[in-house]
């Protein structure tokens, strides 16, 4: 099976191998302990903070897999595929919402990156796909659950 491509800037590049390290190196350890803890209590079998160390072992674990595997398969973009007049990823987009006259912007990135708190929206993202390859001035509309949008975009960087 192939593994699918993980597209990251380096800024979030160093954000997943500090998340991996610090998993490996602090909360592993942490965990360790709460393990040994738990079972210094005695009977385990009716232990929930043996449980309940047992479970967060096993979620740290599992997010250290994903996180070597997306690691196995990054393709890294670096500010010289980014053009001002492009959208691509890692440009950073402000678009009109034709409807209530009002900008927002948005950085786009790989899914992995995609914090839509930061105003970073994922390339596979209805919007994100949409304005990918498109230039300022140009109308995209954006089918959503609610309808369509219809953004302008007004500036790339």
């Amino acid at each position: 099976m192939v593994s699918k491509e993980v597209i990251l800037t380096q800024c979030g590049l160093e954000n997943l191998e500090k998340e991996l390290e610090h998993l490996k190196s602090i909360k592993r350890r942490e965990v360790a302990a709460r393990i040994k803890t738990a079972i210094s209590f005695g009977d385990i079998s009716e232990n929930s903070e043996y449980e309940d160390a047992k479970n967060e072992q096993a979620f740290i674990e599992g997010r250290i897999i994903t996180l070597e595997k997306m690691l196995r398969n990054v393709r890294l973009i670096d500010d010289e595929e980014t053009s001002s007049e492009i959208v691509s990823i890692a440009s950073t987009v402000i678009l009109r919402d034709l409807e209530y006259d009002e900008d927002c912007e948005y950085t786009i990135v790989g899914s992995a990156e995609a914090n839509p708190a930061e105003s970073k929206i994922s390339n596979e993202s209805p919007v994100g796909k949409a304005i990918i390859g498109k230039k300022i001035n140009d109308i995209v509309e954006v089918s959503v659950p609610a309808g369509m949008l219809k953004y302008q975009i007004m500036k790339i960087s």
